[in-house]
């Protein structure tokens, strides 16, 4: 047995899994509130048409029993009297059924909303499993169903029972009435025995629907396992993804690694930082950084850019800023531009000086590095403040 099934389930359904139910067409859904309200409209639609049914049905029977001689010998007869007569029932049948069926719709959105799925449809062999099928019969959403269903049962086939036999006797004197009075009687009759009825249907549909609701989610609880589970599904397994960012960065080192040789410069710090620049007039608005690191890489950067005659200049604060504040692949900030533009200036002078066409440039010039963008840098001392408590000490 598997350690969450031996657990017992306590906690409530995450939204996933409600969403996971709401797919595969679990929703709550209430019999006898769609029970209630189908059989509830049917009523007032027959209320509302009474008259209308009536007078219908006694021009349907007059028409019925009105035929003569050539009639009954006419062949096609019958069959055009037959299918006039079905069209004249479904034209008082029709309204019921579509009104009972829009309201049956109504009531089940109304407890479980809409959902849209044919997996409910789809064969399925577990369901062939004896053992499966005892393990349904005995669950507790079938004990409750089939309890209430006798109940619900007894309690209207007990109203109907007394009803029929208080009213006997009007239902025995339809006999001797005119046809169309016959009609109007019986109808009364009926709609009368609706009532209790109907309010049995209505109280079990008032107890029903919040009981389907609570069935619903008790049959969705989770254990603390599955709520695990599912955390590690949707977050992802811990080492995998510690796999994925290590092989994300051995990626991302390696495009680095690849952007030394075609940068114009790296400003380094002479033990601990590395930063690779390039600048393209007319392609970038600033210089970009193409490569950093720090300690071990910093001197793999310094060793190849050696190795492949990109100038290497030892600038520790303008590095140090570099290093902190200027993200891979991105232009450099704004408040480092005129210390990256004396070094490219430095740069391009002594490139141009190696050639041949000037002189040779003298020591690289101090670098305006704002101190609070050095995280090395130490805060800058103000000038002091008077102190009257300690005036007679000075």
């Amino acid at each position: 047995m598997s350690e969450s099934s031996s657990q017992d389930r306590q906690l409530p359904a995450s939204q996933r899994k409600l969403d996971k139910a709401r797919e595969d067409g679990q929703v709550a859904r209430s019999r006898d509130l769609g029970h209630f309200v189908a059989v509830a409209v049917g009523g007032v639609v027959l209320v509302a048409v009474l008259p209308t049914i009536a007078a219908a049905l006694k021009r349907f029977l007059m028409q019925a029993l009105h035929f003569d001689r050539a009639a009954v010998h006419d062949p096609g007869f019958m069959a055009d009297r037959l299918l006039d007569s079905t069209l004249a029932l479904l034209a008082v049948v029709l309204p019921f059924g579509v009104a009972m069926a829009i309201a049956a719709i109504a009531a089940g959105l109304a407890i479980g909303g809409w959902t849209w799925t044919f997996k409910p449809m789809m064969p399925n062999l577990g369901t062939l499993n004896p053992l499966a099928g005892i393990g349904r019969l005995v669950s507790t959403k079938q004990m409750v169903d089939a309890l209430k269903a006798t109940v619900l049962t007894l309690i209207v086939g007990s109203i109907g029972g007394f009803y029929l036999k208080s009213h006997i006797d009007a239902f025995a004197g339809v006999l001797a009435m005119p046809l169309p009075a016959a009609i109007g009687s019986a109808a009364d009759t009926l709609l009368g025995g609706m009532a209790l009825p109907l309010i049995a249907l209505g109280l079990f549909a008032l107890a029903d629907a919040p009981l389907q609701k609570w069935l619903h989610a008790n049959k969705l609880k989770m254990s603390h396992q599955e709520v695990k589970q599912e955390h590690k599904e949707l977050e992802g397994n811990a080492e995998v993804k510690s796999k994925v960012r290590a092989r994300m960065r051995e990626m991302s080192k390696k495009r680095m690694m690849a952007a030394v040789p075609q940068a114009d410069l790296v400003v380094m710090n002479p033990t601990h930082y590395a930063v690779a620049l390039k600048y393209e007039d007319g392609s970038m608005a600033a210089p970009k950084v193409v490569a950093k690191g720090a300690d071990l890489l910093a001197m793999k950067i310094r060793d190849l850019a050696k190795a492949s005659e990109v100038p290497v200049l030892q600038a520790p604060a303008l590095a140090r800023a570099l290093y902190a504040h200027a993200e891979l692949d991105k232009e450099i900030p704004a408040a480092l531009f005129a210390a990256v533009a004396q070094v490219l200036a430095y740069v391009y002078q002594l490139r141009a000086a190696l050639a041949g066409r000037v002189p040779m440039p003298g020591e690289l010039p101090e670098l305006e590095v704002p101190r609070e963008l050095d995280p090395h840098a130490s805060p800058k001392k103000g000038p002091p403040v008077d102190d009257p408590f300690h005036e007679a000490d000075r």
